[in-house]
């Protein structure tokens, strides 16, 4: 409830605050309910970017960092 509401007010008044008060609630949830939904979109396009590029990867032989052994890549140890 608003700090600026009075307690012993008129009750007209309190729930016309009230009222004011839940429909900035409201705005606000659907605003947040909103940019969640932004959020999985980014989400859901990255994961598929990243499967794409895990399938090119694979395509191409994997990762070329692996391409070489343990051994050949220190050979004076």
């Amino acid at each position: 409830m608003s700090q600026g509401v009075d307690l012993q007010a008129d009750p007209a008044n309190v729930a016309a605050s009230l009222t004011a008060e839940a429909t900035a609630l409201e705005g606000r949830l659907r605003q947040l309910r909103e940019a969640v939904q932004v959020v999985n979109a980014r989400i859901a396009s990255t994961a598929e970017s990243l499967q794409t590029l895990r399938g090119t990867a694979t395509a191409h032989g994997g990762d070329e960092r692996r391409s070489e052994s343990p051994e050949d890549a220190h050979p004076h140890r």
